[in-house]
Formats: C-alpha cells, sequence, structure tokens
C-alpha cells in the first residue's frame, strides 16, 4: 500500500509531506484548492506523462517520491525479474521533472526508464478518476473486466500457449507459401544445371586431360605412324639382317667367335648382346604404339566432340571440371530439398490442422467459463447497484462467438437496461455521468476479492451524484476499504465523513505567494470541514451541530461493526 507520499515544487504545492493509512483516506477541500495536483502527483509517480509547466513557477524542478509497504508477490516476482530489490519490504519510488523537460525516476535509488515505472505502478496502484469511467464505454475493455471477475488467467494461459504456437506455423505456412514462386523458378535452373552437366556423364575431373591427350595423339597420328614405321625400319630393315637389330645380331656373332684369342673382345660382344636385347624390346614397343595410334575418322570425331562439351561446361560452369562437378553435386542436392519443402508444407498445414482444431476446443472452454461466470457477475453487480441507489438498473454481458484471436473467441459487451421493461442497450447509448461512476464503484466492489492491486484511488467518483446515493456511496468505498487502501477525492459530506484519515488540501498565501498544504484533520477540525462542504460559506451553528452529529454517527457504526 502507499504509506507515504512526498510532493515539492508541484504547481501549487510547495512543499508537503502526506502519511496515508491502511483503510479509507479522504481529500476534500475548495475547488481549485489542488486536489488536481495531488492525482497528478501520484500519476508522476506512477510514471504517466507529465510537462515542465507542472513545476512551481521560480523553481527548476519538482520532486515527487512514494513510498509503499506490504508489497504483494506478484509486484515482488516482478521486480525480481527486473533486477530491483526490495530487500526491507519497503519499496520507494521517485520522479523528478527538470525545468529543460527531462525527467529521471527511480525505484529503491536505481534510476529506471518510465515504461519499468508505469509497469510497476501499474500492479501497485489503480486511479480511477471521474473521466476514467469513459472505460466502460469502450467495449474493448469488458472482455478483460470479465475475465477478472471470472479469474479465467489460468485457462487464457493455457489457451494462449496453444494460439500463439498456431500463429506461428500459420506464419510458416505462409512463408513456405511466398517461397513457392521463387522455388519453381530455382528448381528450372537446377534442372538445367543437372541435365547440362549430368548428361555428360562425368566419371572424374581427369577426364578432361586424358581426352585432351588422346585428342592430341588423333591429330598427330599421321606423323607419329609415319615416324615409327620410320623408326622400326631402320631398325628391322626389309628383312632382318638389313636393320640395326640384324647388323648387331651379325656383329655379336663375329666378336663371340674370336673372343678368345683376344680377352679384350668378350666385354664388348657382351655389350653388344645387350644391345641387341635392347634393340629388340624397343622394336617391340614401338609395334606396339603403331598399333595404338590407329585412330580413325569415327573416333576422331567423337573425341572432338567431347572435347567441346567439356570446354562448354567449363566455360558455363567453370572455371575448371572440378568446379562443374561440385555444382552439379550441389544442385542434386538442393533439388532434392526443394521436392522435400513439398512434404513440409504438407506437414505444415497437418500441424495446423491439428493446432487449429486444439485451440479451438481451448477457446470453447474459456468461452463457457466465461458464459458460466457472466450470470454470477451480472447478479452481483446488481445487487451492488442496487445498494447504490439504481435498484432498476440491470446489467447484461452480451457474449458474442467471433474469429479466434489472442483472447478467445469471445466478443463482450456490457449491455444496460435503466429502467424496468427497456430492452438491455450499450453503455454508451443510456449511463449518465453519475450513474457510470456508480457502476464503476459496483464493479470495483464485484472484484475486489480478485483484484491483487492494493491501492484503489477514486478521484471524484461522487461527480454527478447526491443525497441517498452520494450515502450508499460512501458506504460501498468504506466497504471496499476493507480489502484494499482506498484513496478518495470528493466534494460530497456523505462520503467525507466515513473517512478512516481525512485530510484537508487548502490553498494559503505566504510571503506574497500561493501555495497548497495538504494536513490530516482531528476531530473538531474534521466536524468544521463537513460544515464547510454542508453549509458553504455559511457556516452556522445548526451546520456545524448537523455535521459533527452526522460525524459521530458513522464512527458508532463504524465501532459496533468492529
Amino acid at each position: 500500500m502507499l504509506t507515504e507520499l512526498y510532493i515539492e515544487n508541484l504547481a501549487v504545492i510547495e512543499r508537503t509531506t502526506i502519511s496515508l493509512c491502511d483503510s479509507l483516506n479522504i481529500f476534500t477541500g475548495e475547488t481549485g484548492a489542488g486536489k488536481s495536483i495531488l492525482i497528478g502527483g501520484i500519476n508522476a509517480v506512477l510514471g504517466q506523462r507529465v510537462y515542465k509547466d507542472i513545476i512551481r513557477t521560480g523553481k527548476d524542478r519538482a520532486l515527487v517520491i512514494a513510498v509503499f509497504t506490504d508489497i504483494p508477490k506478484n509486484t515482488l516476482d516482478k521486480l525480481g525479474e527486473l533486477g530491483l530489490g526490495c530487500e526491507d519490504g519497503q519499496l520507494v519510488i521517485s520522479r523528478e521533472i527538470s525545468i529543460d523537460g527531462k525527467s529521471l525516476a527511480k525505484i529503491n535509488q536505481r534510476p529506471v526508464n518510465l515504461s519499468t515505472l508505469r509497469e510497476i505502478g501499474d500492479l501497485l496502484v489503480n486511479i480511477h478518476g471521474q473521466h476514467d469511467s469513459q472505460v466502460l464505454l469502450d467495449p474493448g475493455k469488458h472482455l478483460n473486466i470479465l475475465d477478472g471477475y471470472a479469474s479465467s488467467d489460468e485457462l487464457i494461459s493455457d489457451y494462449l500457449s496453444s494460439f500463439k504456437e498456431l500463429q506461428a506455423v500459420a506464419k510458416e505456412i505462409s512463408m513456405e507459401k511466398n517461397k513457392a514462386q521463387q522455388k519453381e523458378e530455382r528448381q528450372a535452373y537446377l534442372s538445367r544445371v543437372i541435365e547440362d552437366i549430368g548428361s555428360l556423364n562425368i566419371t572424374s575431373p581427369d577426364e578432361e586431360e586424358q581426352i585432351e591427350e588422346r585428342f592430341r595423339l588423333a591429330e598427330n597420328s599421321v606423323a607419329l605412324s609415319d615416324a615409327i614405321s620410320s623408326a622400326l625400319y631402320c631398325i628391322s630393315g626389309k628383312d632382318e639382317e638389313d636393320g640395326a637389330g640384324g647388323l648387331i645380331a651379325r656383329a655379336y656373332s663375329e666378336l663371340k667367335l674370336n673372343e678368345e684369342y683376344l680377352k679384350e673382345l668378350k666385354p664388348l660382344s657382351e655389350r653388344l648382346s645387350s644391345a641387341g636385347i635392347e634393340i629388340g624390346d624397343i622394336a617391340n614397343e614401338l609395334s606396339r604404339l603403331l598399333s595404338s595410334i590407329d585412330i580413325d575418322e569415327s573416333e576422331f570425331e567423337s573425341l572432338s566432340n567431347r572435347r567441346n562439351k567439356l570446354a562448354s561446361v567449363k566455360r558455363r560452369y567453370g572455371p575448371t571440371l572440378s568446379d562443374a562437378i561440385r555444382l552439379y553435386e550441389s544442385c542434386l542436392e538442393e533439388y532434392s530439398q526443394l521436392e522435400s519443402s513439398e512434404e513440409l508444407l504438407q506437414a505444415l498445414r497437418d500441424k495446423k490442422n491439428k493446432l487449429l482444431l486444439e485451440t479451438t476446443k481451448k477457446a470453447e472452454a474459456l468461452s463457457k467459463h466465461r458464459i458460466d461466470a457472466a450470470k454470477r457477475f451480472c447478479d452481483e453487480v446488481c445487487s451492488e447497484l442496487s445498494f447504490l441507489n439504481m435498484p432498476d438498473v440491470k446489467i447484461q454481458v452480451d457474449i458474442q462467438k467471433g474469429k479466434l484471436t489472442q483472447n478467445g473467441m469471445d466478443n463482450v459487451e456490457f449491455l444496460i437496461s435503466a429502467n424496468k421493461g427497456e430492452a438491455p442497450k450499450p453503455l454508451a447509448k443510456i449511463a449518465s455521468g453519475g450513474e457510470l461512476s456508480r457502476i464503476m464503484l459496483a464493479l470495483k466492489s464485484v472484484l475486489a476479492d480478485r483484484d491483487k492491486i492494493p491501492t484503489l484511488i477514486f478521484d471524484e467518483i461522487d461527480s454527478g451524484v447526491s443525497g441517498r446515493a452520494a450515502q450508499k456511496i460512501g458506504i460501498k468505498l468504506k466497504e471496499l476499504s476493507h480489502k484494499h487502501q482506498i484513496i478518495c477525492v470528493t466534494h460530497l459530506p456523505q462520503i467525507a465523513i466515513t473517512a478512516d484519515n481525512h485530510l484537508l488540501i487548502e490553498k494559503t498565501s505566504r510571503d506574497g505567494r500561493t501555495a497548497t498544504e495538504i494536513r490530516r484533520l482531528s476531530f473538531d477540525e474534521r466536524v468544521y470541514e463537513i460544515a464547510r462542504i454542508l453549509g458553504g460559506d455559511n457556516i452556522t451553528p445548526t451546520v456545524l451541530k448537523d455535521a459533527e452529529e452526522q460525524l459521530k454517527s458513522v464512527m458508532n457504526s463504524n465501532m459496533k461493526g468492529e
């Protein structure tokens, strides 16, 4: 709860410290005394937008500090997520606004941005001003109110998990569909590459060298054949005796026959023997080579075609044959993956259908939960409205089925029948400002046990009401203060007399300047303030006595109630 509020140099408030109790705090004061500045200060420390012109004239900064105690668990958890400690169970939030338009926010002395300040502030305080009843006129807000009453958090969380998964799959399907046209174009390209390279059945990047070598051989086969034939002729001659081989054989025989007479001839004859063997081997190898270069015209044409095709593939997909082969293999793999993407798309469609069924079932369960809660909700709100002098007003929750959204499949709107026999209609078409204030108070009362926000602030919620209705609002605020800390700004005595902590906002003049002070009232001061509200400037003894009696009556009722 909000224990203490310090305000410095905020508009007409020069400096004040406000201590608050944990039940019903009521602020009163004359029109223009600065009640709106008080609410503005609280809004500032909760992270709402403020402007530099709110700074007191002649000062260069304004400061608001709020001290909270008994911090709820959900707030402590959020502080932990944000890395902001709260070791002693006390939370100090400050906001400093400078004349240059900048502001500095801190939580427990640690600087934070305004979004963090708002996030924490929303968990601690809910401010309901006389214009905030407009939330009731926006059907988009009604579903959240109903879910707050129905305690739908667990069902919503379970549904939202499936819904987000469904959205993710739907997005993935959309992306896959967008890829379809690109995929067709890509597949066409891959097919051309695969056909161009694959049709050649290239078995090795060395084939190019092998073909080139065979082609050069074919190109020079005539000259080679002539050269080898001539060499064979030199070795063998017309017959075996005419060629070099025959002559060496004859020389060997001559020396062999006479080597016994001259021992130096033996090594020479052996060398001639070796030369004869080598000449014979050369002749055999030349004969084999002569047969191998016997390339006919058809083989030459085939070699030429193959050579040209390999050169063409290199030009388009190279620069080397190895590059073309690698491209071919990668295209094969990619093409296979693209073909399997259709299977992926179908798998995604199947998954989406399954998730759609699952999400729809959860939405239906959530919808049934809301429908069941709506009847109880209407009965309780109508009971509260009856107490608040609106016995003929009936609230109805209109739940229409729609498409799946993050909130389920329900479109919810509160309808109101202001008089007996009238058909329920949208709130915006029927309810007045005073009725909206009481309807909002009725909703707050119904939601009191479920609302986790510890502090509720009502800024002139009594606008547009008086008499018995105002008295009932005071009683209802008192009841509500048993479950929440209530801070209420009012101008009605029926509400002021219910305060556990009555604070006066009043203008004073000091050193030629106007300043607003806020102070807690004693019993006698409360009597005078209530008399002022009752009688205006004409505070007679009768009015004072009436104010005292009313105040004592309420205090006695409170003591009996305790």
